[in-house]
């Protein structure tokens, strides 16, 4: 099969996601992220449609890539109006880039209906755009918007389109399902279509909508298509675009064509991360191929298999597209399971000792009473480490007393209604009984400060570690306040981030003994002594 052109849209296409807004400084380092991906093409956004992509535009000058080029993106001229005095089309010629994609309208009813003109007026407007652009020397790709909705409902018009848009010089036909409710066998029968009445080189832009983008690609690839448009981890509006970070590696791992090399797809999660923590969101943990959780092993059976052919639960190899395997450990764990994420953690359990399955029945009691491990590593490591008869922890909790005061306004109190936490904490460390107490802006913040209280004296240490993300539980919500309840804690030093669990009816036991893991486990992995 012939070479496939990877087209990304995220810095257009991509920021029309609901809640995504991105810097200047942001796009140009996507971009740059982007070109070493082994990116073709790099949708850079409108210039002249807002101040911050005419700066992007602007800047990107200075930019050095290695494989990608910049394009600028825009639509066709206006209804009755000249190509040469068309503000958007005078905007991209003078963008600075050397490739221009257009949008026009491919359906009938869309040109009557929405640009309310006439279809033959639609053509002009299409092959007067293309023509200009060319004109400047710049690379043309034309986007038929709407083509596969527009091809159902008339063919011949959608056809003509992309004739006229073929004639005029474009140097690709880009077929999109703007609406994204198109079915595979549609794309392949429309593509097949078009492929017979012309010759110019095909592209596909697919939308969501359907849960379907990156199907209906593959599809369109199949049936001839030689470039893909798409965003990285499938952002676009509404339901989003084709994901690239899926298309590349089953393009390349699937499909045999190789679009990036192997060292670019091993980029792959990284870039995939990059993006999400630029747009400031929550990498997803389940997304095929990057997701944390893509390669996670949680079966017993399943971990079973793996420790005997690494190909038994897993598709492909994780660091092909920069991931990694992890197996969970939880109450559908085997021995297996605990032996495999102990060697990991590079302690040796035998394989037939008794302490492996001591280890699972802890793990297992543990779980029935609200603990969950396959999301708290940290604290499972913990476990491992304390079943060994030698290990010493370096501090142990005597007793704590949290109060919480409702300070309400008095006459000499003339501040607002105000709560109050408190917390008294007895802690030893080594041979030393320590008492502390401090205030805090909630329960847990008190807890965690004056538990530090007591700890820094012996571990200064500490003071680096800061609890980033706090989540609560509530396990059987239909027995109200009496509920178990589970605390996950994240917690960071500003190099690693880790995550700790407890579990109690009492969410500031639950709380306190997930802080305490948080604290332990970065006392054990430092190697910190007293």
């Amino acid at each position: 099969m012939s070479q496939v052109q990877l087209y990304d849209t995220t810095l257009r296409d991509g920021v029309q996601r609901e809640g995504i807004s991105l810097s200047v400084v942001d796009k140009l380092r996507i971009v740059e992220k982007l070109d070493e991906l082994g990116m073709h093409f790099i949708e850079g956004g409108w210039p002249g449609s807002n101040p911050k992509d005419i700066e992007f535009f602007d800047k990107a000058q200075g930019l050095t890539l290695s494989h990608a080029k910049l394009a600028a993106f825009g639509s066709t001229r206006r209804p009755k109006a000249k190509a040469e005095t068309d503000t958007n089309l005078l905007a991209l010629a003078d963008a600075g880039v050397k490739v221009a994609t257009i949008v026009g309208k491919s359906s009938a009813l869309q040109v009557t209906q929405v640009l309310e003109t006439s279809l033959e007026e639609n053509l002009s407007m299409v092959a007067d755009s293309i023509r200009y652009l060319k004109g400047k020397g710049l690379t043309v790709f034309f986007d038929a918007e709407h083509f596969f909705d527009g091809f159902k409902a008339n063919p011949s018009y959608s056809l003509r389109v992309v004739e006229v848009a073929a004639e005029a010089g474009a140097d690709a036909v880009v077929l999109c399902d703007t609406n994204g409710g198109t079915m595979p066998d549609e794309i392949t029968a429309a593509v097949t279509a078009v492929r017979k009445q012309t010759t110019v080189p095909l592209g596909i832009h697919a939308h969501n909508d359907a849960e379907l983008a990156v199907a209906n690609t593959l599809a369109a690839v199949n049936a001839g298509v030689t470039q893909v448009q798409g965003t990285i981890n499938g952002y676009g509006e509404r339901c989003g675009n084709a994901n690239l970070c899926s298309i590349i590696p089953d393009l390349k791992l699937k499909m045999g064509i190789d679009c990036v090399t192997d060292e670019q797809l091993a980029k792959l999660t990284e870039v995939s991360h990059y993006v999400s923590e630029a747009a400031n969101l929550i990498p997803d943990a389940f997304s095929p191929y990057v997701g944390f959780s893509a390669f996670g092993h949680k079966a017993g059976l399943h971990v079973s298999g793996l420790t005997k052919w690494a190909e038994s639960y897993q598709h492909i190899d994780p660091a092909q597209v920069g991931n990694k395997q992890r197996v969970l450990v939880s109450e559908l764990s085997g021995k297996g399971n605990i032996i495999y994420k102990a060697k990991e953690l590079g302690l040796d359990l035998p394989l037939k000792g008794k302490e492996a399955q001591k280890l699972l029945e802890q793990v297992k009691l543990l779980e029935s009473h609200g603990f969950q491990y396959d999301n708290a590593e940290a604290s499972f490591e913990l476990l491992v480490h304390r079943a060994k008869p030698d290990y010493q922890s370096p501090f142990e909790l005597v007793d704590f007393m949290v109060v919480v005061e409702k300070r309400r306004r008095t006459p000499i109190r003339k501040s607002p209604e105000e709560m109050l936490s408190e917390a008294m904490v007895k802690v030893r460390i080594g041979t030393e009984l320590i008492h502390t107490a401090a205030e805090g802006n909630g329960p847990v913040n008190a807890l965690d400060e004056a538990l530090r209280k007591a700890l820094l004296q012996f571990y200064p240490e500490l003071a680096q570690v800061k609890l980033v993300d706090y989540k609560v539980r509530i396990l059987e919500e239909s027995i109200g306040t009496e509920s178990q309840v589970r605390v996950l804690i994240e917690s960071s030093d500003g190099v690693e981030e880790w995550r700790t669990v407890g579990s109690s009816t009492n969410i500031i036991e639950a709380s306190w003994l997930a802080l305490a893991d948080s604290l332990e486990y970065w006392l054990l992995k430092q190697k910190v002594s007293l």
